[in-house]
């Protein structure tokens, strides 16, 4: 009787689907990171949802791409890898992974996405065109 009763609910397993950002209005998006920490972020810096599980952009100096399995609104990125290369940029850069990385709350609001923490909005998004 005990395998009877898993090999029934193992086709469930796989219905769920995508419960992350992407499935909630994030996918087929390149969003623009508009303002950071509550000031406007003038150098450029992107986030796409490309698939299930993954989120990818540019940095602005380096493309970059990280897991995020945690589901909607909760954001979570893992480690996030990175190109290498160097450009004036570069503070800029550091302070947008390290705000990337503290986000723990994520909400999309048409064409907004909004990276927040427990003390409020860290990252503001715009969608592109």
């Amino acid at each position: 009787m005990r395998y009877l009763t898993l090999s029934l609910l193992l086709p469930l397993a796989g219905c769920y689907g995508d419960e992350t950002t992407r499935a909630y209005g994030a996918a087929d998006k390149v969003w623009r990171l508009s303002e950071l920490n509550g000031a406007p972020f003038t150098a450029n810096a992107t986030i796409t949802f490309p698939q299930e599980g993954r989120l990818a952009g540019d940095a602005p100096c380096n493309s970059y791409s990280a897991t995020l399995e945690v589901p909607y609104p909760w954001f979570e990125t893992g480690p996030i890898t990175a190109t290498k290369r160097a450009c004036p940029d570069l503070a800029a850069e550091s302070a947008f992974f390290e705000t990337l990385t503290r986000a723990t709350l994520s909400e999309v609001l048409g064409d907004v996405l909004i990276l927040s923490d427990p003390n409020g909005p860290l990252m503001v998004f715009n969608a592109d065109g």
